[in-house]
């Protein structure tokens, strides 16, 4: 067991999960990845894990703890994105996201949060989208998922939050800068959200006192309309 804290980062593929992972071993913090696919060339701090499984997250979260402590922060960052109009949208593609959104953050948390509230607090951080406060066209299941992720976020701050746990829901309101959403959207990266700083604004919210919790914050890159 390391001295330095236990940080999870649950969804650390390219991207923001990646830059979450860097940007919290430079603050301090022993970091470890939760992704599902992990091949042999892909960092020693990743951990593959399903996280719609809830008896394998139970048991390999509580292997982690068990090796590294328990963790004072942890990041629920994992994507499911279904663009499709309502007609063309199957039950699956519902049930599908709502797993790897809402159930995912659901295993985590259980396997998390009980031994953070026992042994002082952390900090748990949920990954929004514009689509947990309103529901677009063609994003009937993304946004169900989303908004109902943002639910269960609020249910477990009142719930954990006077047992010391900081429960945070970041509403990331813009396309995060990466090769892939470049390539997709054909956006300069001014007008996207640059993913180190993302990671930035999640290390500060990992560091509040807690006479001045943040629960929720929207990002936003200027000139986003809103």
């Amino acid at each position: 067991m390391t001295n330095s804290p236990l940080a999870l980062v649950a969804g650390a593929g390219p991207g923001l999960g990646q830059t979450l992972i860097s940007e919290f071993s430079s603050g301090g913090f022993n970091t470890i990845g939760l992704k599902r696919n992990v091949v042999g060339s892909e960092s020693e701090a990743l951990e593959a894990l399903d996280l719609t499984d809830a008896d394998q997250v139970q048991r390999k979260v509580g292997q982690v703890i068990e090796t590294h402590g328990t963790p004072k922060l942890v990041v629920h960052n994992t994507a499911k994105l279904v663009i499709s109009d309502f007609e063309g949208t199957t039950n699956e593609d519902f049930e599908k996201t709502w797993r790897a959104l809402v159930l995912s953050a659901v295993n985590l948390a259980r396997a998390v949060l009980p031994a953070m509230a026992e042994t002082g607090g952390g900090t748990f951080i949920v990954s929004g989208a514009t689509a947990s406060l309103r529901g677009g066209a063609n994003f009937a299941a993304f946004a169900s998922a989303k908004a109902g992720l943002r639910s269960l976020t609020q249910s477990l701050a009142r719930e954990y939050g006077p047992k010391g746990v900081h429960i945070a829901h970041v509403i990331l309101d813009g396309i995060i800068d990466t090769e892939a959403s470049r390539a997709r959207h054909s956006l300069s990266p001014d007008r996207m959200m640059n993913p180190q700083d993302i990671a930035s604004v999640y290390l500060t919210l990992a560091h509040q006192p807690k006479s001045t919790w943040t629960h929720e914050l929207d990002l936003r890159p200027m000139g986003e309309s809103f």
